[in-house]
């Protein structure tokens, strides 16, 4: 019998983007809680020694890419099924009048200001 969940967590790597996208799909929370990351600014980065980290809800983050580039919020949610961060004051108004979070992969954020947590780091 073949088994239900296709994730394996010995797999390493493939050149096929088919596969690289199925392994991100159908793994697990606490392996996609390691897909989450973005970069560190350069003052966390000598502070904390390391160049990227979990990107978690109260961190202040600044957008990289696309339409809303160079603009900066705090993380208000964080996504783990859909790989994706929302930030306070990045908005879209919908055609009915109600506004709504953009959604944001993390690679596409810095992190400037870490929220206060003495788990973090």
């Amino acid at each position: 019998m073949k088994n239900q969940n296709p994730w394996n967590r010995t797999w390493r790597a493939s050149k096929s983007v088919r596969k690289q996208r199925k392994y991100r799909t159908n793994a697990p929370y606490h392996a996609k809680g390691d897909l989450m990351v973005s970069h560190l600014s350069k003052e966390l980065r000598n502070k904390h020694k390391c160049r990227s980290l979990r990107v978690r809800k109260g961190d202040k983050v600044l957008v990289l890419r696309g339409k809303y580039k160079s603009k900066s919020g705090r993380v208000e949610r964080v996504d783990l099924s859909r790989t994706k961060t929302y930030i306070t004051g990045i908005e879209i108004t919908r055609r009915d009048g109600t506004k709504s979070l953009v959604a944001f992969h993390p690679s596409k954020l810095l992190i400037q200001e870490i929220s206060a947590d003495r788990r973090r780091i």
